[in-house]
């Protein structure tokens, strides 16, 4: 029997019990079993037309791979008074501190102890990220011979960043978390693309030259980029 609604939630037997968020689309052409990097939330996306048994079927032939899948993620975490955040590779404990703004003292991150510590100490990791790729950028594309239209810092979850026909990049703010020459592979991967709009061969010697060690940065995000993602920057609840 066919469903009328769009998308509902099925539970998949554990250990540990799963929410699947079933969901038709139209433009589906095939099935496709998607955890989501922000929190964790589990869809599967179906062809209008698919049967819903045919959906189940493909769901409980990929189980074993989707709870090995949460339970290798990392856990969540929340930037807390005692926590210890990435900036540019290195560790930095957060203190309690004072001001509208979060900052830096001697290694540590400084910041007021309030319902809104995580905005404050994701505002300051984007006004970092912001100078340094526009810094990185503007190098490689000199270094390239090519202009960028804009920048712009989003919190995406499927992508590190992106460049437009326009010449547009698109960065996540979160590669400020990375050790410095991952956030510039990135930058240097993006710019390649204003000569290239493609993977193929000429794109990543492009790359190559730009960045002649990209190979090993691009492997520390594919092993630790999860790691970067976990971190939640929502404001904390007030209950």
């Amino acid at each position: 029997m066919r469903r009328k609604t769009s998308s509902w939630i099925h539970h998949l037997d554990g250990p540990p019990p799963v929410e699947v968020v079933m969901k038709k689309s139209v433009r589906a052409t095939r099935f496709s079993l998607r955890v989501s990097n922000r929190d964790d939330t589990v869809s599967l996306t179906m062809p209008h037309w698919a049967p819903e048994g045919e959906a189940l079927a493909f769901l409980h032939a990929r189980r074993d791979w989707l709870m090995g899948h949460l339970q290798n993620r990392p856990t969540a975490q929340r930037p807390v008074i005692g926590a210890v955040i990435p900036i540019e590779g290195i560790p930095h404990p957060i203190i309690a501190g004072s001001g509208r703004s979060a900052k830096l003292v001697d290694g540590c991150l400084s910041v007021t102890d309030d319902l809104r510590l995580p905005i404050r100490v994701a505002a300051f990791l984007k006004n970092r990220a912001n100078a340094r790729l526009h810094t990185a950028s503007e190098y490689y594309a000199n270094k390239l011979g090519r202009q960028f239209s804009k920048l712009t810092l989003r919190d995406t979850k499927s992508r590190w960043g992106s460049c437009s026909a326009q010449g547009h990049l698109m960065y996540s703010w979160r590669l400020i978390m990375a050790p410095p020459e991952v956030l510039d592979y990135v930058a240097a991967h993006e710019v390649a693309h204003l000569a290239e709009m493609n993977h193929g061969p000429k794109f990543w010697a492009h790359c190559a030259s730009l960045c002649p060690d990209y190979q090993r940065h691009r492997a520390w995000l594919k092993t630790h980029g999860n790691e970067i993602l976990a971190w939640r920057f929502e404001s904390l609840p007030t209950g």
